[in-house]
Order: C-alpha cells, then sequence, then structure tokens
C-alpha cells in the first residue's frame, strides 16, 4: 500500500531524513518511532504530498507521489500533529467542505458524519464555530474528516495527543477496521505502550537514518519496546 523508497530530505546543512526505505503492506497498522527531531514528521508530511524531497520516491498504492499527487490524495488521509483547521467555520461545513474536496455524495457524507460525530459526542457541537472547539474536539474533528472520504491509506502524526481515554479508544477500533477491511495505517507516537500493544510492524528512526524495522514481536523479542528503543538510542548515539 505505501513504499518508501531512499527518501532523504535535507534543510540547509542537516539531512532530516537519511534514504529512508519502508514497505507498508495492506492490512497493517505501522508504528513509527523515534525522539524528537528523528524526521517522523518530515517523513509523513512527505509521505502526504505536503513537503517535496531531494531523493527518492514514495509510492501509495503503486502510484508515485511525485508524478501522480492527486491520484494518491484521493484514497489517502492525513492527520497531523496539531490539526490547522479552518476556525472561522462551523464544524459541519467544515466536514462538507473536506468532503465536496473529495467528491463524496451527500448520502455518503450524511451517513458517515453522522456515524463518526455520534461515535465521537460532538455530534451537538457540529454547529458551533471550530474557534469555540477544546483541543480535544479539534482532534475528533480531524480524525472524523480524515475518514469522510473512506481512505485506503490513513497517515498520522501523534495521533493521540489531546485525546480522551474513550476517543483513543475509539480511534484503535477505527484502525483496526481499516487494515482488516484492507486498508493500512502508518503514523508516528511517542506513546511506547500503544505502539507495542496497536502495530504489527514498527520502524525505529534516528537523526533520519532507520535503525530497525520488522514485525514488533520479533524487533521486541521478550524485552518491551520502551526498553529496546533506549537501548537501540544508546547503541546509536
Amino acid at each position: 500500500m505505501l513504499k518508501i523508497e531512499n527518501l532523504s530530505k535535507t534543510f540547509g546543512s542537516k539531512k532530516a531524513v537519511d534514504n529512508l526505505s519502508l514497505h507498508i503492506k495492506k492490512g497493517q497498522i505501522y508504528g513509527f518511532i523515534g525522539h524528537n527531531g528523528a524526521g517522523k514528521t518530515t517523513t509523513l508530511k512527505a509521505i502526504a504530498g505536503i513537503l517535496q524531497f531531494d531523493q527518492g520516491d514514495i509510492f501509495i498504492d503503486g502510484k508515485s507521489i511525485k508524478n501522480q499527487p492527486l491520484e494518491c490524495k484521493k484514497i489517502m488521509a492525513y492527520i497531523p500533529d496539531n490539526p490547522d483547521l479552518y476556525e472561522y467555520l462551523t464544524g459541519i461545513k467544515y466536514l462538507n467542505f473536506i468532503a465536496d474536496v473529495y467528491g463524496v455524495s451527500q448520502q455518503d457524507r450524511q451517513e458517515r458524519i453522522k456515524k463518526y460525530s455520534e461515535m465521537f459526542e460532538i455530534a451537538d457541537s457540529l454547529k458551533e464555530p471550530i474557534s469555540a472547539y477544546s483541543h480535544g474536539m479539534k482532534q475528533k474533528l480531524a480524525v472524523i474528516s480524515a475518514l469522510i472520504h473512506d481512505p485506503k491509506l490513513i497517515i498520522m502524526d501523534e495521533p493521540f495527543v489531546g485525546l480522551d481515554p474513550k476517543a483513543s479508544h475509539l480511534l484503535k477500533e477505527l484502525m483496526h477496521d481499516l487494515c482488516q477491511a484492507g486498508g493500512a495505517i502508518f503514523f508516528s507516537t511517542h506513546v511506547l505502550e500503544v505502539a507495542e500493544k496497536l502495530c504489527d510492524q514498527i520502524a525505529i528512526i534516528k537523526k533520519g537514518k532507520l535503525i530497525v524495522s520488522g514485525n514488533t514481536q520479533e524487533v521486541i523479542g521478550d524485552d518491551s519496546l520502551e526498553e529496546v528503543f533506549l537501548e537501540l538510542e544508546d547503541d546509536h548515539a
């Protein structure tokens, strides 16, 4: 579903991502782990088509984000770590705007907006301006807007930050549902316990370089992900 091939991105003299290659298959929840400044967000923005990169390529369902960006974006959703929403719009107007962008039919959008807004308990707030929303409500709205066109691949940057425990649990269930339906998830997180329990596959990155990747249980062995992460960080200091 997602292939990252020899991806490199430089900012000035700093190499934010250094020759990164990963393969996320259909049905996989893939965790992307690393300290602040490791290159996670840069990688995710490159996949989403927001950030141009210097070398390599990224393929989404066999299509290049460089050469066929619109085709890639039609089947993908991206949830940044700090959603930048149009705060002068009401929640419902924002969701309809996103549905318009993706060409979602009236029937499908109404069904999905009703389903997800009730699930995340913000249905009663959709008529209010987004500027009146709490951080957690904005995060929920961003999640709903990502699901509204039924994407096959979801890219998420720290998706659980700001969500209450119930909303976090619901999001995990939705992630599993999407993957069981043949989709894929690639997300970054600092919450290693969540990654350990949720992810089929894990990649650890440091200073733009891939340290290790593979099946979660094979990567951590008899240790915890936290222990493995700290040990690898020290080994590649």
